[in-house]
C-alpha cells in the first residue's frame, strides 16, 4: 500500500512539473518577449503540435520522419549490439588473464574519456563518409562505459564467491558466467543504461555534423529544419528524440532492472 502511494505521488509530481514547463513555454511564446524573433525561438505549443504531425505525414522533401527514425534506429541497434558483445567478451577475458586485465583496464580508462565526436574527423579521413562511421561512433560510445562498469562489478565480486565457484570446479568461462556475471548484474545494468544514453547522443550528434544522403537519420532531419528555419518542426523533432529516449529508458531498461537486480535485492 505504501509503495502504491509513493508511486501515485511520483506520477502526480512529474505530471505537475511537465504541465508547469508547458505553461511557462506557452506564456513566453504568447508574450512576444523577444520581439520579432520571438515566434521563431519560441513557437507556440499549437504550432509545435501541428509540426509534429506534419513531420510524420510530409516530412522533408517528400521523405517522412518515419524513414529518418528507421535509419537512425538501424545504425543505433547495430552499434549497440556490437558494443555490448565486445564489452562482455573483453571484460570477461580480463577476468581470465591478469595481464590482459591491466592492458584493457588502461585502454578503457583512456578511451572512455575521449568523446566520440572528437574522433569523427579521424574516422572520416580513414573510412570516408559512410554508415559504418556512425556505427563505429555508437560502438565507441557504448563499449567503454559498459566495460568500465563490468570491470568494476567483477572487481567488487566478493572473494568468497570466487573461491566457492572454483571449489565447485568452475574455471574460465564457467567462472565468469556462474559467478562474476550474476554478482556484477547491477553494474552491468548501470553500464547498459549509461552506454545507451551516450550512444543515443553520439548518434544524433554525428548525424547532425555529417548527414548521409543514402541513409538520412534524425540528426540530419533536425539540421535540415534548422537550415530552412522551420523551428517548430525542429522542436517537434527534438520532442521525438525525447519520446524515444523515454520509451527505451522506462519501457525497456527499467523493466530489465526491475526483473533482475531489483528482484534479486541487489539495489533499491
Amino acid at each position: 500500500m505504501k509503495d502504491k502511494k509513493k508511486k501515485a505521488v511520483s506520477v502526480i509530481a512529474r505530471s505537475i512539473y511537465v504541465i508547469a514547463l508547458l505553461v511557462i513555454w506557452e506564456c513566453v511564446a504568447r508574450s512576444g518577449i523577444l520581439g520579432p524573433r520571438s515566434s521563431l525561438i519560441f513557437p507556440s505549443l499549437e504550432q509545435i503540435g501541428e509540426a509534429f504531425i506534419k513531420n510524420f505525414v510530409k516530412g522533408y522533401a517528400g521523405t517522412s520522419l518515419w524513414i529518418y527514425i528507421a535509419n537512425s534506429m538501424k545504425l543505433l541497434l547495430t552499434g549497440l549490439f556490437i558494443g555490448v558483445v565486445l564489452a562482455f567478451i573483453l571484460s570477461g577475458l580480463s577476468m581470465v588473464s591478469y595481464v590482459f586485465f591491466k592492458i584493457y583496464d588502461l585502454t578503457v580508462s583512456v578511451f572512455d574519456l575521449l568523446p566520440g565526436i572528437a574522433l569523427l574527423p579521424v574516422v572520416i579521413i580513414i573510412f570516408g563518409v559512410r554508415e559504418e562511421v556512425i556505427v563505429f561512433l555508437v560502438v565507441h560510445a557504448v563499449l567503454w562505459p559498459m566495460s568500465r562498469n563490468m570491470l568494476d562489478g567483477f572487481n567488487a565480486t566478493p572473494r568468497i564467491y570466487v573461491e566457492a565457484g572454483k571449489n565447485m570446479g568452475l574455471k574460465g568461462a564457467g567462472l565468469i558466467f556462474g559467478v562474476y556475471l550474476p554478482a556484477a548484474a547491477s553494474y552491468i545494468v548501470s553500464g547498459l543504461k549509461s552506454g545507451w544514453a551516450r550512444a543515443w547522443r553520439g548518434l544524433i550528434s554525428a548525424e547532425m555534423i555529417f548527414g548521409i544522403a543514402s541513409s538520412p537519420g534524425i540528426g540530419l532531419f533536425i539540421n535540415q529544419m534548422r537550415t530552412n528555419m522551420n523551428n517548430a518542426e525542429m522542436y517537434a523533432t527534438l520532442l521525438v528524440i525525447i519520446i524515444i529516449g523515454v520509451i527505451v529508458q522506462y519501457g525497456i531498461l527499467r523493466p530489465i532492472e526491475i526483473n533482475t537486480v531489483r528482484k534479486w535485492g541487489m539495489t533499491k
